[in-house]
């Protein structure tokens, strides 16, 4: 072989083939490889490595093919040509260090190829023949090398701004106004956007007591997680691997056996064990404050060093969150009881404001009860305003004046008050205690006295009416002859009388008996003086009758023209006649104001259908009288039409006062009504429209309230909402919906969701309840509150239950509890089709679910509204095997009275009387779901508790006798996956 030749080696298959596999290797080790594969097909090959990254101080990196143990003379001779950049050989000729590039001359970490031969003559060879090969191969090497570095640099720039996301996350939680479990569930989804961290633990130690408390536990292996509010001591927890954490402070990694090696001490693992698991603690100023665990049951799923630095990182950014809401939490707490202390001081301050008061009134009492004995009062007036004077004095809640007639013989009762309901009427003189006081003088009786003196024979307990806990009385004196005497009485053992509340009364006594004498003598001269004032106010009054009579005439027709014939309100014409005055008023005084009250009778319709309309026109005369009695002048209360009312407030200086109207209105009309011998508790839904100068036009006003009183129906009827301009923007969200509504319609986004109903002695499910769901295609899952009553008002409602029907019996079928029952919930629209019955029949067929395992749930809304017909539809469904439960049973009109009407087969009590269960205090609660529970029994009917989401709650029902139950503590509403599970 020539000179040329050598240098440029002839082209072969071969080469040509290892060229173009080159060109194809995209990472360093390929294209090691192939530089090896070279070094082997020549003559006398004995070793070949691919040495780069040699000035990182680690060990390098190394290629071959086969990949043989390179010696430490391989490595030193690698080095000595990277720092050259230049070829090297051997002492013996046979091995030679090659940097693979002519640019690896000038690199700092040049890649480098070591090839060993048998011979020196065989290593020239090799150089000859591959020398070109070699430096196409360092070049493509170079490329590859950078290239991968670029992707390390590039995925740990990706993973910083994870984690600089993620702890500008936490930041942000620990901020905010969410609640403790919120934040903590917030911190968890953060870090596993880290890591894995499905099984995650957040651990808090108190150095002071000593004790650990597992604020956050997510562990899917471990069924019976610690109470977060649980204080546990750590010695109860010793030689655990949370013990180590936090006794030595010092990060922990690894499977049980890695474990074991890294503490100090034995281990005691408590819980399952774990395939890998990380735990680092919380330090702050050199202190453990804490820890944080997250564990892998998996053999796929591990964690590597970066991992625990990543979250020995993240571990202090959630100890600075905790410890800042911490912080927040014990401020608001300092707030609260510096605020208790204030009350407790001012309380203390007004009680002493009390007791100087009570020494003005005393002395300022004793004075007026002196002047009222020389003031020309009537007696009406007189004997009420003596009460008042000694209620200032003593407890005088029961208080009476009884006098002696001029023959002796009858004692009368002029002025009585008394708690208990007792009348007092004229009675002859007998042997009660007024008697005793008037035959031996004033005196103190308790109840043992009373029943002693009659034991006695002094009293007659017959004429005593009801018995006081403590009587005093005090005859009143002309001289030395009683003409009666005043007495108070008190039916409280709390209450009682001394010698003090005598002698007051005493004084009482003697001033009222000098009036009375005086009056006597005066009054032969005053029935002279009213004979004549009689005959003149004869006359009189027949001139004003009759001038009376031309005004009244007047006034009837200006009424009726202005005014309801029915409840004899204003009307439409004359509130906004007020209307437009108070808006003319606030051009010329743009700070004056007034408000607008717009108001409806809730469920007014059920009344008229349920009780005729003679009895609703009884309850709208009654709903009128009761908002007079809620105004003052000059405010008006106006009947727009039907059960519509209004209210014009003028002269409101704040929101705060049509708010306070507005808050009498609902206590008033809430009170017990009985109209055609049934007991109505009618309540109102009111819209508020505040006037001032935005108004030009009364209409404006009284659309603005109606748009509050549409809102108020809205958010559940009885209650008040303010007009603002988010209310009108809500009334196009509304439209909006109902748009949306029609397209969930067609693209069948509705879909059932099932929580089970068990059998609480035994935990068995015995049946589901279908709930509607609307999977929004931009606001993610609704729930029915979101959007039914929308649904409701426009009118798509059925067409939607008919949907979720037929998509709830059709996935009844594939429940693995193939003898389970099904609940679904009916609106009131469909029990008012005479056809309900049968289409729901033939949506049964359809579907295949038997008629046996089919529930339909009513309210008492429809029962009331139409109870013959709707009791016709839950005959003829039974007849074929459909059951009927009533539910919310207990928060309508007359719960009771259905369950002997109406064919049903369950009731659900209401979620509102379980939450009150498993207190351990016997409350009302408690005492109605027993009584059901007998009823239901006694009627054969079965009884679902709703709403259980506590063991206690559990307890107490199972202890009651409640045979089935649903809530959260058995399972949450979720849907039918399509194996059936």
């Amino acid at each position: 072989m020539n000179s040329s030749a050598a240098l440029h080696p002839p082209a072969t298959p071969a080469s040509f083939e290892w060229v173009g596999r080159l060109a194809e290797a995209s990472t360093p080790r390929e294209v090691a490889d192939l530089i090896v594969h070279l070094a082997e097909a020549a003559d006398g090959f004995r070793t070949a490595n691919v040495f780069w990254d040699l000035t990182l101080g680690g060990e390098p990196g190394h290629e071959g093919e086969p990949i043989t143990q390179w010696s430490e003379g391989d490595l030193e001779l690698a080095h000595l040509a990277a720092l050259r950049g230049l070829r090297v050989t051997s002492s013996d000729g046979c091995r030679v260090a090659i940097p693979l590039s002519e640019s690896s001359l000038s690199r700092a970490d040049p890649a480098i190829l070591v090839v060993g031969m048998e011979s020196a003559s065989a290593i020239q060879r090799f150089l000859d023949s591959t020398t070109p090969f070699l430096h196409v191969a360092g070049s493509h090497l170079h490329r590859t090398l950078e290239a991968t570095q670029l992707k390390i640099a590039l995925a740990g720039l990706q993973r910083s701004e994870l984690l600089q996301r993620s702890l500008f996350a936490i930041s942000d939680l620990a901020g905010s106004d969410c609640e403790m479990p919120e934040l903590l569930r917030g911190i968890h989804a953060i870090i596993g956007t880290l890591m894995y961290a499905e099984n995650f633990i957040i651990v808090l130690h108190d150095a002071r007591r000593d004790t650990i408390r597992f604020l956050y536990y997510a562990d899917v292996e471990d069924t019976a997680p610690p109470d977060e509010n649980l204080e546990i001591p750590m010695r109860s927890l010793q030689d655990s691997l949370t013990w180590h954490l936090l006794r030595e402070g010092k990060p922990l990694m690894g499977n049980t056996e890695q474990l074991q090696a890294q503490v100090s001490g034995p281990l005691v693992i408590i819980g399952p064990h774990s395939r890998d698991l990380i735990g680092v603690p919380m330090l702050r100023d050199g202190r453990v404050r804490g820890a944080i665990v997250v564990q892998s049951y998996h053999e796929v799923v591990g964690y590597s060093a970066d991992d625990q630095m990543l979250l020995q990182f993240v571990a202090s950014h959630v100890l600075i969150a905790l410890i800042r809401r911490q912080g927040k939490e014990d401020l608001e707490q300092r707030v609260r009881l510096r605020t208790i202390e204030l009350a407790d001081a001012n309380q203390a301050l007004q009680q002493e404001i009390v007791e100087r008061q009570r020494a003005e009134r005393l002395q300022a009492a004793l004075y007026n009860i002196a002047q009222l004995a020389t003031t020309e009062i009537s007696e009406a007036d007189f004997y009420p305003r003596v009460h008042a004077e000694v209620g200032d004095l003593i407890n005088a809640e029961n208080f009476f004046i009884a006098l002696l007639s001029e023959d002796g013989q009858t004692l009368e009762f002029p002025y009585a008050v008394d708690e208990s309901g007792e009348t007092f009427r004229a009675r002859r003189v007998g042997n009660g205690l007024s008697e005793y006081v008037l035959r031996c003088g004033g005196a103190i009786f308790r109840t043992e006295d009373m029943l002693a003196l009659a034991d006695q024979g002094e009293i007659d307990l017959g004429t005593a009416g009801a018995l006081a806990a403590c009587w005093l009385g005090v005859p009143l004196l002309i001289g030395d002859t009683a003409i009666g005497l005043v007495a108070v009485q008190s039916y409280r053992a709390t209450v009682a009388y001394g010698p003090t509340d005598q002698s007051l009364l005493s004084f009482v006594a003697s001033q009222i008996a000098n009036t009375l004498h005086r009056r006597r003598a005066a009054e032969s001269l005053q029935q002279a003086y009213a004979k004549l004032e009689q005959r003149v106010q004869e006359r009189t009054r027949e001139l004003r009758e009759e001038i009376g009579e031309r005004e009244r005439i007047q006034q009837q027709l200006k009424h009726e023209v202005m005014h309801d014939a029915l409840t004899g309100l204003p009307n439409r014409g004359y509130l906004l006649d007020r209307l437009t005055r108070a808006l003319a008023r606030l051009k010329r005084e743009p700070e004056w104001r007034a408000a607008l009250l717009y108001l409806d009778v809730d469920r007014f319709k059920v009344i008229n259908d349920g009780l005729g309309h003679l009895a609703g026109d009884e309850v709208l005369k009654e709903v009128a009288r009761r908002l007079l009695t809620c105004v003052r002048e000059p405010d008006i209360v106006a009947r727009l039409s039907g059960d519509e009312f209004a209210i014009l407030l003028e002269d409101v200086t704040a929101p705060a006062i049509a708010v306070k109207v507005a808050q009498r209105v609902l206590v008033a009309l809430g009170a017990p009504l009985q109209v055609a011998g049934k007991v109505l508790e009618p309540s109102a839904s009111i819209g508020i429209a505040l006037v001032d100068k935005r108004y030009g036009l009364a209409d404006a006003a009284l659309k603005d309230a109606d748009v509050a009183l549409y809102r108020a129906k809205q958010l559940g009827r009885k209650r008040f909402e303010l007009f603002d301009e988010a209310l009108q923007t809500n009334a196009v969200n509304v439209l909006a919906m109902e748009g949306e509504l029609s397209m969930a319609l067609q693209r069948d986004q509705f879909e059932p969701y099932f929580q089970p109903i068990v059998r609480l002695g035994t935990g068995e499910v015995v049946g589901y309840e279908a709930l509607i769901r609307w999977n929004h295609p931009t606001r993610g899952v609704l729930c029915p509150a979101d959007f039914l009553r929308i649904a409701e008002d426009n009118g798509s409602i059925e067409a939607i239950d008919w949907r979720m029907f037929e998509l709830s019996c059709g996935l009844a079928t594939r429940l693995e509890h193939d003898r389970a029952f099904l609940t679904i919930n009916v609106s009131p629209l469909h029990l008012r089709r005479a056809d309900f019955d049968v289409r729901l029949q033939e949506l049964l067929r359809r579907t295949g679910l038997p008629c046996e395992r089919l529930i339909i749930e009513v309210t008492e809304g429809p029962l009331l509204d139409n109870s013959e017909r709707v009791c016709g539809v839950l005959e003829r469904l039974r007849a074929v095997g459909v059951g009927a439960a009533l539910d919310d049973f207990g928060t309508g009109y007359s719960s009771l009275s259905y369950l002997h009407r109406f064919p049903l087969k369950m009731l659900k009590i209401d979620r509102s009387f379980v939450a009150e269960l498993g207190t351990g205090v016997q409350n009302a609660s408690s005492k109605v779901v027993a009584a059901v529970l007998t009823l239901a029994h006694a009627l054969g009917i079965e009884v679902i508790a709703e709403g259980i989401e506590t063991h206690e709650q559990h307890c107490a029902l199972v202890a009651m006798g409640c045979e089935f139950g649903q809530g959260y503590l058995f399972g949450r509403p979720a849907p039918i996956q399509s194996d059936g599970n």
